[in-house]
C-alpha cells in the first residue's frame, strides 16, 4: 500500500460517505441539512522515529505524557497526519456573526469530528486488510486527554509530520488554512515521507492579530498568544446553550490563514 492509495482512499470517503454530510436529525436549523462539512484531506507523513516526536516529550512543548508513535504501535514505521478543510458553506457561515458561533460550525464540529473519527477508522482498516498494523491514536482507548493536553496531541504530530505550523491563536495553519479538523494514523507500514521544509514552530503565521480582534472571549492577543482557560469559559457558556453541541471557530474564519497558508508567497 502506498501513501498516494491512502489519499486517495481518504478523498474518497470523504466524498462519498453521508457521514460527511448533516443528517436531518442533527441539523440545528433546517437549511443545514444535507450540507457537506468537509473537503477532502492534505496528509503529511512522517518516519515513526523522526526526532521530532521525542522533543514533543520535552516540558514546554507537550511534556513527558505525550507518547511516541512506538507506544501505540510496536515496530512503528510511519506517522500519517491528516487536515481535513472545513467546505466555504461552513465557513461562510461562522463569518456572519462574530460574537457567537453558527449552528453550521456547532454540527461540524460535533457530527464533523464523528465523520473524521470514521474516516480514520477506515483508513485503519484499509491499513490492516493490507497486513500492516494500524492504530488511529484519537479512537484508541489508552488516548488520556487532560487539562488542555493530552497524550497524544494532533495538532503536535502534524507539525512533526510537516502539514504546516502554529498560530497565534494555538491552531494550526496548513497549506489549506487552519479552519478544519485534524487526525492522525500510527502504523508499521513503510511510507516514503518525502524531505520535509524546515520551517519554524510560526512560520505560516503573519502574527497579524486579525484572530485576536475577532475572538469573542477576549482569550488572544499578540502579546501573550492564546489564554486556554478564557476560551475554554466560552465553549462551556455555548455547550450549556446547545448541549451537546459546542465550538466557536472565530479565530478560524475571516482571518488571512482561513483556508490558506497566508506566508505562502503565490506565483
Amino acid at each position: 500500500m502506498t501513501l498516494t492509495q491512502i489519499e486517495h482512499a481518504a478523498a474518497t470517503f470523504t466524498n462519498d460517505s453521508d457521514l460527511n454530510y448533516i443528517p436531518s436529525d442533527k441539523a440545528l436549523s433546517p437549511d443545514l441539512v444535507g450540507v457537506k462539512m468537509f473537503d477532502a484531506p492534505i496528509i503529511a507523513v512522517a518516519e515513526a522515529n523522526d526526532l521530532g516526536f521525542g522533543v514533543l516529550q520535552t516540558e514546554g512543548v507537550v511534556g513527558a505524557h505525550h507518547t511516541v508513535p512506538s507506544d501505540w504501535v510496536p515496530g512503528a514505521k510511519s506517522v500519517i497526519a491528516l487536515f481535513f478543510p472545513f467546505t466555504e458553506e461552513i465557513r461562510l457561515g461562522n463569518r456572519l456573526d462574530m460574537s457567537y458561533p453558527s449552528n453550521g460550525w456547532l454540527n461540524a464540529r460535533i457530527e464533523g469530528q464523528r465523520f473524521v473519527a470514521e474516516c480514520s477508522r477506515h483508513l485503519v482498516e484499509l491499513i490492516t486488510q493490507a497486513g500492516y498494523a494500524a492504530v488511529a491514536p484519537a479512537l484508541d482507548e489508552r488516548l488520556k486527554m487532560g487539562h488542555n493536553t493530552s497524550n497524544w496531541s494532533e495538532r503536535h504530530v502534524a507539525f512533526v509530520c510537516g502539514l504546516g505550523s502554529f498560530g497565534l491563536s494555538a491552531g494550526f495553519i496548513t497549506e489549506r488554512g487552519t479552519a478544519g479538523r485534524f487526525a492522525s494514523v500510527v502504523t508499521s507500514l513503510a511510507l516514503d515521507a518525502p524531505e520535509k521544509e524546515e520551517r519554524g514552530v510560526y512560520a505560516n503565521c503573519l502574527m497579524c492579530g486579525k484572530c485576536a480582534r475577532n475572538c469573542p472571549a477576549g482569550a488572544i492577543s499578540v502579546e501573550n498568544g492564546k489564554n486556554h482557560d478564557k476560551c475554554g469559559a466560552f465553549l462551556d457558556k455555548v455547550r450549556e446553550d446547545h448541549a451537546p453541541w459546542y465550538g466557536c471557530g472565530k479565530c478560524q474564519v475571516a482571518v488571512p490563514c482561513e483556508s490558506r497558508n497566508p506566508a505562502r508567497k503565490k506565483g
